[in-house]
């Protein structure tokens, strides 16, 4: 259990900027990956993470696109079995490392489910997709510790190449 208390955090009303996140079964089929990709073509969107779980039956896909709206639609019309994730995407830099994040998640006892990075680099920077036990304890914990957390807003075609929209509601 962490030491922060979430109620401390946001009692100014704190929302990390959270993206959503895809994750879809598909058949361990030569082609399948293919057909998932190609479902986001043409559409005004940008694939701007990726990550592949193999295993003899069945592949586990986790993505995240620039327009998570339309990605939902998109996958809907397909008939896409999926499921929704809420997910943070964490900047890094040369100040701002993946050691250095990793630290300052633990000094708050937060354990990372999982993590991988971004296909894109939206700002230039390299960044990483996040998804933790406690969402918004991370993104405050990480946003006090001076990483820059981007929304939706800021990934693929969206970025502003500049600084990252707001992270405050």
């Amino acid at each position: 259990m962490s030491q922060i208390h979430l109620d401390d955090l946001t009692i100014q009303g704190y929302q990390p900027p959270l993206n959503t996140q895809f994750t879809v079964f598909l058949d361990n089929r030569v082609g399948k990956l293919l057909e998932l990709i190609e479902v986001f073509n043409g559409h005004a969107l940008e694939l701007v993470a990726l990550s592949l779980a193999d295993s003899a039956d069945h592949a586990v896909v986790r993505l995240v696109t620039s327009y998570a709206e339309l990605a939902f639609r998109l996958l809907k019309r397909h008939n896409t079995p999926f499921s929704e994730t809420e997910v943070l995407v964490v900047e890094l830099d040369s100040g701002k490392t993946l050691a250095g994040m990793c630290r300052s998640l633990l000094s708050a006892e937060l354990s990372i489910h999982y993590a991988y990075s971004l296909t894109v680099r939206p700002r230039g920077l390299a960044a990483i997709v996040l998804h933790t036990d406690d969402q918004l304890l991370a993104g405050e914990v990480l946003r006090r510790k001076a990483f820059t957390l981007l929304g939706e807003n800021d990934l693929g075609g969206n970025a502003s190449h500049g600084t990252p929209g707001p992270t405050t509601n």
